[in-house]
């Protein structure tokens, strides 16, 4: 198919639909229920994410019907002012998406992800993908060095499809429970922010403090004053049986047991590109507005901070002799945790035992002679952690509420994985929450330091697709920078640092790219003067 060589126009007449319009009301679904004060911010935020609608799908719609990467076409987009790229340049490329049998799609909605890599030079930068709405679409790289071009296909449209109806219809497809407990007798029931029974059917957990909402289906022989326990129970594989007019199919290629679609597949393109001046510089505004990028396996931001490498074990306790560090979220912050400890060891960093659960903490690192003490505890639920201690599940905005704060105290916060499952206004209720504590925080104690981890591309299973997709991540990840945005905080992008890296993409990423985010998050913290290599940005 020929592809034009200019841009594709904007659309005039797509219909956009909300992601998540709510489920009809057949039970106690507080998730609905917002602060009047934050009923607009909420609809504005759910409008943000708003995602092309794919069209009605026929009865006899299978898999090839789908996008598929065999007869996708790009075309490199001619530069305005004419002659060859040069380092520094904006890269356009058009790509038309097609089914597998070659028919160009006439929606767009597609999950795309593009990057800019150089392996040789260990050179690697995100770039950004801009939806046309008729299935064409613009992919922008920033030109830092000679390499190639990459743009994946991760789902079709109509996989977001099927993955936004299931999160309505289905918000408990992660089993969670609670465990009650008194002398010999133990009973377990399902919890959940909307469970399927009247009031009197069940026992409500919802916080005091932060109103966020928690239910449990009330034990037979127990009270409800007894739960000792949140716990992890499984997934939903009755999910994977659904017929092909209501679900598609979850494998990286069609295979005969196959029944339909949800897909992850291997990249579409690889565009080789050759560029003059081999000289690496850094020229005008970057359009596609990366975070930053790799060059000789270092990230270097984008947003002015000057990024420090650690040199040796204590480098990490002279950058924080003095510092109190909280580290509050999901198992993506429990590996900053881990790594401070195993990167400085011993005298510098020791691990308190708190006789605390492998999984879920709370965990305490001290080093008494430099005055220094490191923390993490796991965010409350919803979280799919084995079995959390009810008496520790801790609300983050109730946590940062009795904090002092100060000069001498950083906080990083990570919330995203656990919330895939469950409608936007979970994830949005808690984040305004988390915000306000924030607020409140920098209020009695401005020198605090706030850094706020964002959510990163991960290997798609079967499981992770149904539960944990990026796309999930995505939509999750755009209110979280909107809802931060214009707070006093900062963001350590782990987004575009695990994209743009050469490791293949995990939902907990690879000790190089933590060894890479720590450096971000120290340099924050600690003055130019500290015990680092100085890393500037060219």
């Amino acid at each position: 198919m020929n592809v034009p060589t200019t841009k594709a126009p904007t659309p005039n007449s797509t219909t956009l639909k909300r992601p998540t319009e709510p489920p009809q009301p057949v039970s106690i679904c507080s998730y609905h229920s917002v602060l009047p004060e934050d009923a607009l911010e909420v609809e504005q935020l759910k409008e943000s994410i708003a995602w092309p609608e794919t069209p009605s799908l026929p009865s006899n719609f299978s898999l090839n019907d789908t996008s598929g990467p065999a007869h996708s076409t790009f075309t490199i987009l001619p530069r305005n002012s004419g002659g060859g790229w040069r380092v520094g340049d904006q890269l356009e490329v058009l790509i038309q998406i097609t089914d597998f049998h070659g028919r160009p799609k006439s929606s767009g909605g597609d999950v795309l992800l593009a990057r800019l890599h150089n392996p040789t030079l260990f050179a690697g930068v995100a770039g950004r993908v801009l939806d046309h709405h008729n299935g064409s679409y613009t992919a922008v790289f920033s030109l830092l060095w000679e390499g190639s071009a990459h743009v994946t296909l991760v789902h079709p449209s109509e996989a977001v499809t099927v993955l936004e109806r299931i999160t309505q219809q289905n918000p408990g497809r992660v089993s969670l429970k609670g465990i009650f407990r008194s002398g010999s007798v133990t009973e377990a029931t399902a919890c959940n922010v909307c469970l399927k029974a009247p009031p009197e059917k069940l026992c409500n957990f919802t916080d005091i403090r932060t109103g966020e909402p928690w239910f449990c289906y009330k034990p037979k022989k127990l009270k409800c004053e007894h739960r000792v326990i949140h716990s992890f129970g499984g997934f939903d594989l009755s999910l994977t049986c659904l017929p092909c007019s209501k679900m598609l199919p979850l494998e990286s290629r069609p295979a005969a047991h196959q029944t339909c679609s949800v897909c992850n597949y291997s990249d579409i393109f690889v565009i080789f590109l050759i560029f003059h001046e081999q000289v690496f510089i850094m020229r005008g505004s970057v359009n596609a507005q990366p975070a930053g990028y790799y060059y000789q396996g270092i990230w270097r931001a984008l947003d002015g901070t000057t990024v420090h490498q650690l040199t040796n074990n204590s480098a990490i306790s002279q950058c924080l002799s003095g510092k109190v560090l909280h580290l509050y979220g999901d198992s993506t912050i429990r590996q900053w945790f881990e790594y401070l400890i195993s990167a400085a060891p011993g005298r510098h960093l020791k691990k308190f035992d708190l006789k605390s659960r492998t999984q879920t903490g709370p965990f305490m690192a001290l080093n008494y002679a430099k005055n220094i003490l490191v923390t993490f505890r796991c965010h409350a639920p919803p979280i799919r952690f084995g079995n959390l201690p009810v008496s520790q599940a801790r609300y983050i905005a109730n946590e940062l509420d009795g904090l002092v704060g100060g000069e001498n105290t950083a906080i990083v916060i990570g919330v995203w994985s656990h919330f895939s499952t469950f409608p936007v206004e979970v994830y949005i209720r808690r984040l305004l929450s988390i915000r306000r504590a924030v607020e409140r925080l920098l209020t009695r104690a401005p020198g605090t330091l706030v850094i706020i981890r964002t959510a990163n591309p991960k290997a798609l299973s079967l499981y992770e697709t149904l539960t944990n997709s990026d796309w999930f991540s995505i939509q999750r990840d755009k209110i979280l920078r909107t809802i931060f945005k214009g707070v006093n905080v900062r963001f350590v992008d782990a987004w575009e640092m695990t994209l743009a890296h050469y490791l293949p993409h995990n939902l907990h990423p690879q000790r190089p790219i933590i060894s890479i985010m720590l450096n971000v998050v120290l340099s924050h913290i600690c003055s130019p003067a500290g015990n680092f290599t100085e890393t500037k940005t060219l």
